[in-house]
């Protein structure tokens, strides 16, 4: 055995030990510890965030898809009348909800760099067989089996994040995932331009046929060349070394209170979330958000009503995406750097307010096409800080932290069901119903993030009372109960700590 065998061998048997771990990264020097971990950092982020945006990107291109293809004229084409297009939009959401818990609960349990892109690829095998519909009925089926199998990605993704990122770099990663979502909804629009511009008729099909059939086969390619990329967790990556999966642990413990090497009950991972009143105020920020964002499947059939032609209609759409995707990722910055959740949602969605109240009250164009920036911006522009918000309110342990994710995502996109049908044919060119009700609904949305900081303020006070005294009582009667983590009893049982631990308000 060479010496430098020995010294791996040495490395990875200390690097099992929890208090080895800890023992060995406090003895480091902090200028050594940070390059080790900005190495780290790097070798993730280079790997994960491609994987991922390019995912989100095509999830959104292959989602919204549908939308371009109304300009396109995919109404006339498969005879759809009165609701019937709403409908279409609505049922993609019917199967997106169903598998969201189930599907998180799985991926604790699996490898994410295969589960994940098997999904996607499925997905975009679906996308692509939209170009065979020829009815309403055909349409619905493609619709809601997109759903079924969209449905792992999302909650999937920011659990994986979450599995990787400290609390102080969440908002950021989950703003580069969501920017790619903004957009691909923007880019939707062009791409759906030039193929109506350059392959309307060709081999005798529709414009519209031959989008679903280009984004739906980009989709496949793509989710084959993620399985060879895309990292699994921290203590399951084979391509880092055992020193850097400790060190990907270690600062998950340290930085967020989260311990992702234990595994506990599904079950009771469920139980925690659904019985934690901090989730619930979680899901109610986002399903009150999303029912405002639910415009994003409208923005083309506003824009129509400028009466431009078909391509200037679909050039139109980008702007106020891009315009969004700038917020999202400045907001998302700037909380992350802050280490402030509340207000970096509560100003963008009041921005988003009066962009609808402005659309509500005109149909000029210039107005008009002025709150779609605003709506847009302001919306998404926080919809980064809510997400983050949730992982770092609850980090461990991690089949709850899987479950809440899913719960507010399944939670919040119950929205997408109902909210398609307040945009009626017969309330055009204003659909003043839907302006007026996102209005409420993004006014309601701050006023629940303002109640949650209030009961995180509380909760802080309470984790401090214990922490001082703790300190005080140098023994305890309670046997089982360790001083170096905080124990609290509560409706989903005992929730367990970090020392230090505070939640971000």
């Amino acid at each position: 055995m060479t010496p430098t065998e020995g010294m791996e061998k040495t490395t990875s048997a200390t690097m099992e030990r929890p208090d080895a771990v800890h023992e060995h990264f406090e003895s480091l020097d902090p200028v050594e510890f940070a390059r080790r971990e900005k190495a780290l950092l790097r070798k993730i982020d280079y790997r994960l965030m491609p994987c991922l945006l390019g995912m989100i990107v095509l999830n959104y291109l292959d989602r919204n898809a549908l939308p371009n293809a109304r300009i396109q004229g995919i109404e006339d084409d498969l005879g759809l009348v009165g609701d019937q297009y709403n409908t279409a939009i609505s049922v993609l959401f019917a199967g997106y909800i169903a598998l969201q818990i189930p599907s998180n609960m799985l991926l604790t349990r699996v490898r994410p760099s295969i589960y994940l892109p098997v999904c996607m690829a499925i997905w975009g095998v679906v996308s692509a067989c939209t170009a065979l519909v020829h009815n309403f009925n055909g349409l619905v089926v493609a619709r809601f089996f997109l759903g079924f199998m969209e449905a792992p990605y999302f909650p999937g993704a920011l659990f994986l994040l979450s599995s990787w990122y400290t609390r102080k770099e969440l908002a950021t990663r989950t703003a580069v995932l969501y920017t790619g979502s903004l957009l691909s909804s923007g880019f939707g629009g062009l791409v759906g331009a030039g193929v109506e511009y350059g392959l309307h008729g060709k081999r005798g099909l529709e414009s519209w046929r031959w989008l679903f059939i280009i984004e739906g086969t980009v989709t496949v390619a793509f989710a084959l060349g993620c399985i060879f990329v895309l990292p699994d967790f921290p203590s399951t990556t084979k391509w880092l070394t055992p020193e850097e999966r400790s060190l990907a642990a270690y600062r998950l413990r340290e930085g967020s209170g989260a311990q992702d090497e234990e595994r506990g009950s599904l079950v009771k991972g469920v139980w925690m979330a659904v019985t934690d009143y901090k989730v619930w105020l979680l899901a109610m920020i986002v399903i009150t958000k999303t029912s405002a964002a639910a415009v994003t499947s409208f923005i083309p059939t506003l824009v129509a009503t400028f009466k431009y032609n078909k391509v200037d209609s679909l050039l139109l759409t980008a702007p106020p995406y891009v315009f969004a995707a700038i917020c999202a990722m400045s907001i998302s910055m700037s909380s992350d750097r802050r280490l402030e959740r509340c207000g970096h949602l509560v100003v963008p969605l009041t921005f988003g307010m009066i962009g609808f109240i402005i659309a509500a009250a005109t149909t000029g164009l210039a107005p008009r096409y002025f709150s779609l920036f605003l709506m847009l911006g302001g919306v998404y522009g926080g919809f980064n800080v809510g997400l983050a918000w949730v992982s770092s309110t609850l980090p461990r342990p991690m089949e709850k932290r899987a479950a809440a994710l899913a719960f507010v995502n399944m939670v919040g996109n119950f929205a997408q069901i109902y909210s398609p049908y307040l945009y009626k044919k017969t309330s055009g060119p204003q659909y003043l119903p839907a302006m007026v009700a996102n209005t409420v609904f993004v006014f309601a949305s701050i006023m629940i993030a303002l109640l949650l900081r209030f009961c995180l303020v509380r909760e802080n006070k309470k984790l401090e009372a214990i922490e001082t005294q703790q300190s005080i009582v140098e023994n305890s009667d309670e046997k089982g109960v360790s001083h170096d983590e905080i124990v609290l009893e509560g409706v989903g049982g005992l929730l367990v700590l970090n020392p230090g631990f505070r939640y971000v308000l």
